[in-house]
């Protein structure tokens, strides 16, 4: 990993941007404090299948119902 000042990245950011398109990671300082790192987004995050919890609950069939008058009135603070 390498380090770079924001003073550097300022004079020649397409470079550096080269750089991590290439697979570099780059930390930067400011005033010789770390304050950020700048690398690839990984591009091979898998996205969650679709019905990965297929029975595991069951939707209730009042789940659309209108709510109780009591719990109404409590969500309204009456």
């Amino acid at each position: 990993m390498l380090r770079v000042t924001v003073d550097e990245i300022q004079r020649d950011p397409a470079k550096y941007l080269r750089q991590v398109e290439a697979g570099e990671t780059f930390v930067i300082l400011q005033a010789d404090k770390a304050i950020a790192e700048l690398r690839p987004i990984s591009s091979n995050k898998q996205l969650r299948p679709f019905g990965l919890c297929t029975g595991e609950f069951t939707v209730p069939d009042d789940f659309d119902a209108p709510l109780p008058e009591d719990l109404l009135n409590a969500f309204e603070g009456k």
